[in-house]
């Protein structure tokens, strides 16, 4: 293998950050052409659009500034620290991402991606804050890179393409499974604004029989007990398993927050697109729980499928988006106003049809999950080799 070296981020690349114009200005978002990234927009994509865009007054009146396309973003704090992604248009972004332009005779931007993507899990354990952690740019600049010559870097980022291929496609067909989920809720169930089928109105209280935070215990690497938090809930209202804290408890408080099978997890406080995300439990192993994540059991007039579907719903996202208050600078949505959360109540058996087709798509995403641990597995293997100078 040609003769490698090693160079701290700020040698050979230049790095920035954004900020976010005033929102006391609306007239800085209205209208606006010039497309803006906020840090939950990076994970591990292409940016070719926005959800929001400013003008050029907020341009020039904030910190904000135009980044070039190709540029390589890393987000530094926010729900998706440590999330990266490319820019595929010009475009400013918030202060929570750091912008990374390598100079590309020395470093192969793909090539640099990975081994950002290879380090993210080491920036978060160095990182500081309390509920999420920071990634400074400080870090980022001192953070040293294996640096090959450009022709091997292009080659290893070629080998790591191939591969993160295989497992995006892993990850497509459980994202297919969610959206498959939605459209048959919708079918089902019909618009609830609307509400084509006439089904009685109620709130989520109507069809729980009991309702309790989790515990604040600490959670750590070494425990008796794994923990559920909101990391472990998809977007789709399934489970990611393999990334756990564990926790040691009392016997006496063991029931309190153990979750058992058809209890319903509802995350309750971070940034406002994770308000809300919701699952069904259905594992046989005990897992307690966190305590921003609210645990409920249905009564006889719903089961836990009907509400987990309606709150992972567009509707349902969108209710929960507008109850959001701030508190301490996080989104919340307490135990009180979810069960104060308007719900259409369908006739039990439709509910039931839901939650049979609900368990077989689940079972399928069990498998691709299964799948795809394993070729995350893989990928993992021969980005260990790649940036040990091993893959020949």
């Amino acid at each position: 293998m040609s003769i490698a070296r090693t160079l701290k981020i700020s040698e050979f690349c230049k790095t920035g950050s954004g900020g976010t114009p005033s929102r006391k200005m609306p007239s800085y978002y209205e209208n606006g052409n010039i497309p803006w990234v906020k840090s939950g927009e990076l994970r591990e994509n292409l940016i070719l659009d926005t959800g929001e865009k400013i003008t050029e007054e907020a341009l020039q009146k904030s910190s904000a500034k135009i980044v070039p396309k190709g540029s390589l973003l890393l987000a530094m704090y926010g729900a998706t620290v440590g999330r990266l992604a490319f820019l595929g248009i010009d475009a400013a972004t918030n202060q929570a991402v750091c912008n990374i332009q390598p100079d590309e005779k020395i470093c192969f931007p793909k090539y640099l991606y990975y081994a950002l993507l290879r380090k993210v899990p080491e920036f978060l354990n160095m990182a500081t804050g309390g509920a999420q952690p920071n990634i400074s740019q400080g870090l980022i600049k001192d953070t040293k890179i294996l640096l090959p010559t450009v022709e091997e870097q292009k080659r290893i980022a070629a080998a790591l393409d191939k591969a993160d291929a295989i497992r995006r496609k892993r990850q497509q067909a459980i994202d297919l499974t969610d959206q498959l989920l939605r459209s048959v809720f919708l079918d089902m169930f019909g618009d609830p604004v609307n509400n084509p089928k006439s089904f009685e109105h109620g709130k989520i209280g109507n069809l729980l029989e009991r309702v309790n935070y989790g515990t604040s215990a600490k959670a750590g690497k070494e425990g008796k007990y794994p923990i559920l938090r909101m990391n472990n809930i998809t977007y789709g209202g399934g489970w990611k398993l393999d990334d756990l804290k564990y926790i040691d408890m009392d016997e006496r408080e063991l029931k309190k927050y153990t979750a058992e099978p058809g209890d319903i997890l509802f995350n309750r406080t971070n940034s406002k697109e994770l308000v809300g995300k919701t699952a069904v439990f259905r594992e046989n192993t005990p897992y307690v729980f966190a305590g921003y994540l609210v645990r409920s059991k249905v009564n006889s007039l719903a089961t836990p499928e009907y509400i987990s579907g309606y709150l992972n719903s567009t509707h349902g996202k969108m209710t929960l988006q507008s109850m959001c208050k701030n508190i301490v600078g996080m989104a919340n949505i307490n135990a009180k106003e979810y069960q104060a959360i308007n719900i259409l109540i369908p006739p039990i058996e439709d509910q039931r049809k839901y939650s049979s087709i609900v368990e077989y798509c689940r079972n399928k995403t069990s498998s691709y999950q299964g799948m795809l641990e394993k070729t995350n597995d893989l990928f993992n293997a021969l980005s260990q080799r790649a940036f040990k100078g091993e893959l020949h």
